[in-house]
């Protein structure tokens, strides 16, 4: 299994981050990583997100959502194909510091026969993209409170 991890603490409230961050609808006016969502938040729903890496052009995925607890984690699996060739398990956990500093941790652990060879194409980018939807929600949610 292979994982990116990214992190960034945010000035302002779980509640905050976890409302612009389960606001799927609205992710096209923020979020530079996944520039468009559709669906609900919400466990064994599917969702659709349109993914725009750096240098690349836009992929479409559809995870199922496995983990929606408020103000705390939201989690999708994401497979191409089938089962075992390339499974993505993806995860935004936000800690409430302080009252108005929430760390939000997104990460994603890879795996599957193809998750290496994938990996060494789109590793770089694909953390690029965490660390620009990060910094974006930063701001939407810094702008909120």
């Amino acid at each position: 299994m292979r994982t990116i991890t990214t992190e960034i603490e945010i000035a302002a409230p779980a509640a905050t981050v976890w409302n612009i961050l389960t606001d799927l609808e609205h992710y096209h006016n923020w979020n530079p990583f996944i520039i468009k969502s559709v669906g609900k938040v919400a466990v064994g729903k599917q969702i659709r997100n349109t993914m725009l890496l750096p240098g690349m052009s836009e992929q479409v995925f559809t995870p199922t959502v496995l983990e929606a607890e408020t103000n705390k984690s939201f989690r999708w699996l994401g497979r191409l194909f089938v089962k075992g060739i390339f499974d993505g398990e993806h995860c935004f956990y936000l800690k409430e510091l302080r009252p108005n500093k929430t760390l939000l941790v997104q990460k994603e652990n890879f795996s599957g026969i193809l998750a290496g060879i994938t990996l060494r194409y789109i590793g770089e980018q694909t953390e690029q993209g965490f660390v620009a939807m990060n910094e974006a929600l930063k701001v939407m949610a810094e702008r909120n409170i």
